[in-house]
């Protein structure tokens, strides 16, 4: 089974700020791929947004505000494309053995949230994660640590191929947080977009009319189907007693942040989306729901950044 080949991480790295909140990966070097996942304590709400093109995800939908689900167990990232989404069966499993999930007459059933991005020119693209390297993802999350780079679903991970493979770089896994007094938000990413990690530079370069690197593509295609390998996938989680409207608005926040660390984001090639979490314990009210998505808008773009 290809899950041998790999190793499963959750040790290393930084801490991840807010309590409660585990993360492990698996990751196959040789392959290059792997998946990560986020494991949230009891009471967790979420939302999220969807920006791409070209999403892949599992139970997104039910976090919309209007949807009847409330609760969050887990967010799996993963690489492998579709294929990679089957890593959130592991996971399921993994929740419903210890007891964790929806109640219902049928017994608890866990509410896990799925992203993948396109890693499979990379590596060896026959090796995807699955059920069983979900689970060991899932096992690995038994700390509140958080290890970064080219780990997890950023195993593969490569950035600028709207311009050409031969032009693109690594991308990775990241991860940033910031505080302002009680309130913490967290940001989790795995970045592998068609645009460039950029500073500034390309948007002013293009601006400016002196952009040397546009890619020779043109009719019905997307400007990026020549990199193929595109997608930036995440996690938001705050501390902070935010409801899932509330939730949605800094996943719209956190494209805000992704926007200002990639140029071009949301691409038609790209299936950028992410998920913003709740744990609760801090009260707020409106401006702290502002301070918040400033917040968010801020760690996305710098996790972004480290991951690169």
């Amino acid at each position: 089974m290809c899950w041998s080949q790999g190793r499963a991480t959750s040790v290393g790295g930084v801490k991840f700020p807010i309590d409660g909140v585990r993360v492990g990966h698996w990751t196959d070097e040789a392959a290059a791929t792997g998946c990560t996942v986020l494991l949230f304590p009891e009471g967790t709400v979420a939302s999220g947004e969807v920006r791409g093109g070209a999403p892949a995800t599992r139970e997104f939908d039910l976090l919309a505000p209007e949807r009847s689900v409330s609760r969050l167990d887990a967010v799996v990232i993963s690489g492998g494309s579709v294929f990679g989404l089957a890593a959130s069966d592991g996971v399921v499993a993994h929740l419903e053995e210890q007891g964790v999930g929806f109640p219902t007459p049928a017994g608890p059933v866990p509410i896990v949230v799925g992203m993948s991005l396109f890693d499979l020119m990379v590596g060896d693209g026959s090796v995807r994660p699955g059920a069983a390297e979900g689970r060991l993802a899932a096992n690995a999350a038994a700390s509140d640590t958080v290890e970064v780079g080219r780990v997890g679903a950023g195993a593969g991970a490569t950035v600028g191929t709207w311009r050409g493979r031969d032009r693109s770089a690594p991308g990775g896994f990241g991860f940033a947080s910031a505080r302002r007094g009680d309130l913490v938000v967290a940001a989790a990413m795995a970045v592998n977009a068609a645009g460039d990690v950029d500073d500034g530079l390309v948007s002013q370069s293009i601006a400016d009319g002196v952009f040397d690197s546009w890619p020779e593509r043109t009719g019905a295609g997307s400007l990026a189907d020549g990199g193929r390998d595109n997608t930036t996938i995440g996690v938001v989680v705050t501390n902070g007693a935010v409801d899932k409207a509330g939730c949605l608005l800094l996943a719209q926040s956190a494209h805000d942040g992704l926007a200002r660390a990639i140029f071009p984001p949301h691409t038609r090639s790209d299936g950028d989306a992410v998920v913003a979490a709740a744990t609760g314990g801090v009260s707020i009210g409106g401006a702290e729901l502002d301070i918040l998505r400033v917040l968010t808008v801020a760690v996305v773009e710098r996790a972004i950044g480290n991951a690169c």
